[in-house]
């Protein structure tokens, strides 16, 4: 089966975020005013860098299996849709919404999306390719 075109821009969007964290994480010194990773992840306290580090990795991660059409990646964007969107709903009534409401917006976009084409996860696995 082809591979939908949402998969492929869903994960070439993760892929660029991936790339600009990792990149950022080695070169940018983040402003202490500014909403880092870690608080969008709900975790100011934890060191912006190695957030970075972390939250790329597991992008690169999530974006091999999410652009494989394998079912654990799909399970894997699933998970990580809802994390990341509970998060930033919660942190929406924080002084600063917008990057937060952002986050949820398309979370829930790509958990619709990938939701609506999950035929597209389950043939692969039964071709076995």
């Amino acid at each position: 089966m082809k591979r939908p075109i949402g998969v492929t821009l869903i994960s070439d969007f993760y892929l660029f975020g991936a790339v600009v964290l990792w990149l950022t994480a080695i070169f940018y010194d983040a402003d202490a005013n500014m909403v880092g990773v870690a608080e969008r992840f709900g975790l100011p306290k934890a060191p912006e860098r190695l957030m970075r580090v972390i939250v790329a990795l597991t992008s690169l991660v999530l974006v091999y299996g999410y652009i494989r059409l394998t079912i654990w990646g799909y399970w894997f964007m699933i998970a990580y849709s809802v994390i990341f969107g509970c998060i930033s709903a919660f942190l929406v009534s924080t002084p600063s919404p917008q990057p937060f409401l952002g986050n949820m917006i398309f979370s829930i976009i790509v958990l619709i999306y990938t939701l609506y084409v999950r035929k597209s996860f389950q043939q692969t696995s039964t071709h076995g390719t």
